[in-house]
């Protein structure tokens, strides 16, 4: 099986430096940010589907615009991308979660995977009017999931669980293909989530060993159920022609972050009810020093963003040898991001992507030979891209 890529569309804005925010972290940018317009999420989108991602992850949150709306508007000026649209199951009914990824599906024909957002943080949720504590958000998104599930076999369903109470439900058309579902999380209910519904289990980015730990986790949970889960990965990138310039890049980053913002977000972060954030924040403790936690793994990002807080740093050929390395333990899809969306989509388009497909390990989606015939709308390097927002 050949490795998927997908990447990012920041429906918060976007910048040349790291814009902040997540697990209840109010959006931060270090300098001058890019609107989230459909123009330029057009753009990222469109450059996106022309270098070979498959699709694009689009968060949820109040720190950013809706993504099934956002992303329902952008298959009109995409082909084939396709959208993997975060979405918290507690804030809409199964019934409905059901058939609008049925919709989603026939208008876009068939380009909808979904990333089930259980919901990290209790203040966050409440804002939405949802007062369940997070073992209650866990219990409440399996019985969720269970009901979707049969919805999407046709089945008519009547369930009442702890959470969850539907009768007669049923839909009059079922999405083809059926989206699979995407999920995340460490703690030890997030993992009994993952072993009996879902299809890919995500991670954020930490060291392989540890990525590697997690893999054998969801794998026995699930083969206890008879399920057998796919993996991916969920991090950042600065990939540069040589080792030296992406360094540069991330110190120049690291160097736009105030302290005192790096204080505040880290002080919001350390009060977050995710297993999964806390890992993250124990890979560099809230300091600047030694953010080298791997080789090429930076987890520079982390200090001022929830969630996924590192990045892959390196030449092409160094940050295509820790692709390989995570392969090497389990993960087949990679979901990256870069500051800014748009460029840093090229640099490691055009970088890492040959540099896999000649070891055979990627194929451009669009079939064998797209890929050498890319059409860039630049002269010179990513850095040179003209933006419109």
């Amino acid at each position: 099986m050949t490795l998927q890529f997908h990447w990012f569309l920041p429906t918060y804005g976007d910048s040349r430096y790291l814009v902040g925010g997540g697990h209840g972290v109010a959006t931060t940018h270090a300098g001058s940010a890019r609107p989230a317009t459909l123009s330029y999420l057009g753009q990222i989108a469109r450059s996106a589907e022309q270098l070979g991602f498959v699709g694009a992850l689009t968060p949820t949150g109040a720190w950013c615009e809706d993504a099934w709306l956002s992303t329902a508007m952008l298959t009109e000026v995409t082909e084939r991308l396709k959208f993997l649209v975060a979405f918290r199951p507690g804030l809409m009914s199964p019934t409905l979660a059901a058939q609008m990824a049925a919709t989603f599906q026939r208008h876009s024909r068939g380009r909808l995977l979904l990333n089930v957002v259980t919901g990290g943080e209790s203040s966050e949720q409440r804002a939405y009017g949802d007062f369940l504590n997070k073992e209650e958000r866990y219990a409440r998104c399996g019985e969720f999931l269970h009901v979707v599930r049969a919805l999407w076999r046709k089945e008519r369903v009547d369930f009442e669980g702890e959470h969850i109470r539907v009768e007669g439900a049923e839909l009059n058309r079922v999405p083809n293909p059926v989206p699979p579902l995407y999920f995340g999380g460490s703690s030890a209910a997030a993992g009994e989530v993952a072993a009996r519904h879902v299809d890919m289990y995500l991670t954020w980015g930490e060291p392989p060993q540890q990525v590697a730990e997690k893999v054998r986790w969801i794998r026995e949970l699930a083969a206890q159920h008879g399920r057998t889960p796919r993996f991916g990965i969920r991090l950042h990138v600065i990939s540069r022609d040589t080792s030296e310039q992406a360094w540069a890049e991330a110190q120049r980053l690291l160097d736009a972050l105030d302290p005192e913002t790096i204080a505040r977000v880290q002080a919001g972060l350390a009060r977050s009810e995710s297993e999964g954030q806390r890992r993250m924040r124990e890979l560099h403790g809230g300091s600047t020093a030694n953010l080298e936690v791997y080789p090429n793994l930076w987890a520079g990002v982390g200090l001022v963003r929830g969630g996924a807080g590192t990045a892959l740093v390196g030449s092409h050929a160094e940050v295509a040898e820790r692709i390989e390395e995570y392969h090497a333990v389990g993960i087949d899809e990679f979901v990256l991001s870069g500051h800014p969306h748009l460029e840093e989509a090229y640099w490691f388009g055009e970088g890492v992507l040959p540099l896999l497909e000649r070891k055979g390990l990627w194929r451009h989606p669009a079939g064998t030979g797209e890929s050498d015939q890319v059409s860039i709308p630049f002269a010179g390097s990513p850095s040179q891209l003209a933006t419109t927002s």
